[in-house]
């Protein structure tokens, strides 16, 4: 009796740590990334709309990919980026974005940073060991994922370290080669575990934009949704001026108020916000004001208009539109780009294959031909060509 106990025991130890480690992280990408167009004989967009898309030069700023238990090359049935549907959306560049942590709860007004989602995903999705403890070594090994991918992708992914490697990407696509370019993002410098030293092994391992906070307040700065939401402290002064030298690119997403003002004051860098939306669409604390819009365009930064209902007020692309119109009559296209947030445990009305719903959407708003071919992909193109480092 005791020894069919055991057995019993053991048996069901072995089936919740399967399930732990094989299904668990993956039902919570399935729960959190929903794509609502996912009926492709439905996909349906004007031959305009078909013609733009096939010509442009297509990026995005954020995708989240990285973060979970999901091939980069397999196609997934769930989700909203991966290599065979970026290529069947025709883009050039999507930046992937490392996830470092999360607190539990989290939300857009006020968050600290002692709970931590992360560690328990990492778990379940079998990453190192010393990742589920370490900030610098998750991502370490998000970096690694998407390296992996690139050398089993048959050329089809390439990692984007300078402008030389974007400007050979734009050349093999226009020889009609099937190639998509990624670019490595940090989304919150508390990886940096008050470390500078880590600033040179983050750019080391491919990382070429660094986003200075997240959901909770760090040693760099102030989040928008942090408890005290200061501004930019000695340490990140430290970081920016580190940065600078490598020509990394500051991401200003999820930063406070104050972060932003100081960052502006203490360097004439043009910089970007990845992800967001403006609270002249949809008023959150999250989306930037007419105030932040006007000073980051002066200086020839970028504004990447986010596809989720946090940052334009339901996913419907009439209200993303909506967002970029903004801020077109504000300051113009130029500095208008895409921050998606796919994959970033968010809800939208299509995923990276069927981005022709945004263009004809734009076309609708009767913005020319050249202005969406701006704004789904050549600022962001034009912004890295300049400001990457040269090899």
């Amino acid at each position: 009796m005791l020894k069919r106990i055991v057995s019993t025991l053991a048996l069901v130890s072995i089936i919740a740590l399967v399930c732990f480690f094989f299904v668990a992280g993956r039902l919570m990408d399935q729960r959190m990334n929903v794509c609502l167009h996912i009926d492709d004989e439905d996909y349906s967009i004007s031959p305009k709309a078909k013609a733009i898309q096939q010509e442009a030069l297509i990026a995005d700023w954020h995708s989240d990919l990285l973060l979970w238990d999901r091939s980069v090359l397999n196609r997934a049935t769930h989700g909203h980026t991966d290599l065979p549907r970026l290529i069947e959306g025709n883009f050039t560049l999507q930046v992937f974005d490392a996830v470092i942590k999360t607190p539990k709860g989290q939300n857009y007004e006020r968050n600290n940073g002692e709970t931590d989602n992360i560690t328990l995903l990492a778990a379940a999705n079998r990453w190192p060991i010393k990742s589920w403890t370490n900030l610098t070594e998750r991502a370490l090994y998000q970096s690694y994922k998407l390296h992996k991918a690139e050398r089993e992708s048959n050329g089809q992914l390439k990692i984007v370290r300078s402008s030389v490697d974007l400007e050979t990407i734009i050349k093999q696509k226009t020889d009609s080669l099937v190639v998509v370019g990624g670019l490595l993002s940090i989304e919150g410098l508390h990886a940096l575990e008050g470390q500078i030293e880590n600033v040179d092994r983050l750019y080391d391992a491919g990382y070429r934009m660094f986003g200075l906070v997240h959901f909770f307040d760090n040693k760099v700065g102030g989040s928008s949704a942090g408890e005290e939401q200061y501004g930019l402290t000695p340490f990140g002064e430290e970081v920016i001026s580190a940065m600078l030298e490598k020509n990394i690119i500051i991401d200003l997403a999820h930063s406070s108020s104050q972060l932003i003002d100081d960052v502006l004051a203490y360097t004439d860098s043009p910089v970007v916000v990845s992800h967001t939306g403006v609270m002249g669409t949809y008023n959150s604390p999250r989306n930037l004001s007419d105030e932040h819009i006007r000073r980051i365009a002066e200086r020839g930064g970028m504004i990447g208009v986010g596809f989720w209902d946090g940052a334009v007020g339901s996913p419907d692309p009439k209200n993303i539109v909506n967002a970029i119109k903004y801020i077109a009559e504000l300051v113009g296209v130029d500095h208008i780009c895409l921050g998606s947030d796919w994959d970033g445990g968010t809800t939208t009305y299509f995923d990276a294959a069927h981005i022709g719903l945004l263009i004809d959407e734009l076309i609708e708003a009767n913005f020319s031909k050249e202005e969406i071919e701006k704004i789904i992909g050549g600022n962001q193109i034009d912004f890295l060509l300049q400001h990457l480092p040269v090899d």
